[in-house]
């Protein structure tokens, strides 16, 4: 870790100046109205104009801001700065144009870290390939559970601009970043962070694994106390011997074994923490149990590490973690028990929505027979098929691109008996469950984990549990 003065970043007086805010969407639409409001001359470009972004366009413009639809991709002349929505691609025209400019580009992250009071809130910075929800909830449990006032907040749903510029006043924030929001967020700089994990995810937005690890390692900048990372996972420790922090900020690893100091990890059952304690080569410090940790899934185990080492960062007592991880409840649709028919559960996984994340769900639970399948977006499946197939009692196939699993299988566990349900209907989700209880024994687990996105047939991760969910509800039923 190199460390260099890291200054925060210089108030920005934005009376007058003329703003291009970039997409309407979740981030665009609030941060036109917080720049107008401020006193800048803001203009929005979007490259859509369907009926949802015009009646956005309507209400813009009634306030007094200027909105050109279908055209994402000019400069407005005399443009000062430019805040984008997350998802915009780098590569496009606008961005281009405003380099050329010399018009600097933010995020709305950014904009939230610009418009801080004097004495806001300090920020502890999640993100990662998976993981970052759950761990962000945890945290903002266990600092919750510490008497702290707290907000989970970012990529999860509530935006950091309400957070920043509310009536409320908060002590801490446990914050989830996207590798699209850290890329526009030059001058983020977090009072300690983790990178949960690194698989190939996003490409297709960054350009390449290189460009995505180094904009998830943005989140390390500047950190203050802590930058933590994942032992078994070398490239987010890579990503912190490269960042420049604050003197005095510490390296400090989870693992899902015995910790060395300056390390969290699990001993015995025990969750214990070698790093925030006097004395840290002789001293461990009991924080919670395995049982404590809702599910105690492996990777579960590793969020709850990670969010109380940030917590522990930021000088929460033990037990506070160990009450916020009991009083924690995951959110639907991550390694969600859903009920026991004939000695065999069911578990819905469907945010498992990429092939780290499904190996993650895979590595839980042993036998199983795997629902998997959807849109893979580019992703292939020999490593995961091969580190999971001996957990494997069978497979059950659906959606879009089920052949490049099937034949995954094909080459790394033949011995698996495959149901291949060709049809991308909603309701293949019932002969999904029906073909899986046929495969499954007692003491089975029947797991939907599909590595896949699942917009080939369901409108979103949630339907597709949901529909899951209702099926083995009904197999239930059909018994009782």
């Amino acid at each position: 870790m190199g460390s260099g003065q890291v200054t925060s970043s210089e108030p920005f007086d934005f009376q007058g100046k003329h703003v291009t805010v970039a997409g309407l969407g979740v981030s665009g639409v609030p941060a036109a109205k917080v720049l107008h409001g401020l006193g800048a001359s803001v203009t929005v470009v979007n490259d859509g104009a369907d009926e949802r972004a015009r009646a956005q366009a309507a209400e813009l413009e009634a306030l007094g801001i200027t909105v050109r639809l279908g055209d994402g991709d000019t400069l407005p002349e005399g443009s000062e700065l430019i805040v984008t929505a997350p998802g915009w691609k780098p590569d496009k025209p606008l961005f281009a144009a405003a380099e050329q400019a010399g018009v600097p580009v933010w995020g709305d992250v950014e904009l939230a870290w610009r418009l801080r009071g004097p004495d806001a809130a300090d920020w502890l910075a999640v993100t990662g390939t998976n993981g970052k929800t759950t761990t962000v909830q945890m945290l903002a449990s266990i600092l919750k559970a510490a008497g702290l006032r707290t907000a989970a907040v970012g990529n999860i749903g509530v935006s950091l601009l309400d957070a920043v510029l509310g009536e409320e006043r908060y002590d801490v924030l446990a914050v989830e970043l996207s590798s699209y929001q850290l890329h526009w967020a030059p001058s983020l700089r977090a009072h300690s962070a983790t990178v949960l994990n690194l698989a190939p995810d996003h490409l297709d937005w960054h350009g390449s694994m290189e460009a995505y690890a180094a904009d998830k390692g943005r989140i390390y900048e500047g950190n203050r106390v802590a930058c933590v990372y994942n032992v078994a996972d070398k490239a987010t420790e890579d990503l912190v011997r490269e960042a420049d922090v604050e003197e005095g900020c510490r390296a400090v690893g989870f693992t899902l074994g015995t910790p060395g100091p300056s390390q969290l990890g699990v001993v015995e059952g025990l969750l214990v923490d070698r790093a925030f304690v006097e004395d840290r080569h002789k001293n461990a410090q009991e924080l919670a149990e395995v049982g404590d940790v809702n599910p105690p899934a492996p990777h579960n185990i590793a969020n709850a590490l990670a969010a109380a080492a940030l917590a522990r960062a930021y000088g929460v007592p033990a037990r506070a973690v160990r009450d916020g991880l009991r009083a924690f409840t995951p959110d639907a649709h991550r390694i969600a028990h859903v009920a026991d028919v004939d000695g065999v559960a069911y578990v819905d996984d469907s945010k498992a929505t990429n092939t780290h994340a499904a190996e993650a769900s895979l590595a839980a639970y042993e036998p199983i027979v795997w629902i998997a399948g959807g849109l893979a977006k580019g992703a292939t499946f020999d490593e995961l098929v091969t580190k999971s197939a001996k957990r494997l009692r069978g497979a059950v196939l659906i959606g879009a691109d089920r052949a490049l699993i099937r034949e995954a299988l094909a080459r790394h566990a033949p011995q698996v008996p495959v149901a291949d349900l060709d049809r991308t209907d909603t309701g293949v989700m019932r002969a999904a469950v029906q073909e899986a209880r046929r495969l499954a024994r007692a003491g089975d687990t029947v797991l939907l984990a599909p590595a896949c996105a699942s917009m080939d047939m369901f409108a979103n991760y949630n339907k597709r549990g949901d529909a899951f969910a209702d099926a083995v509800r009904e197999l239930g039923s059909a018994d009782g």
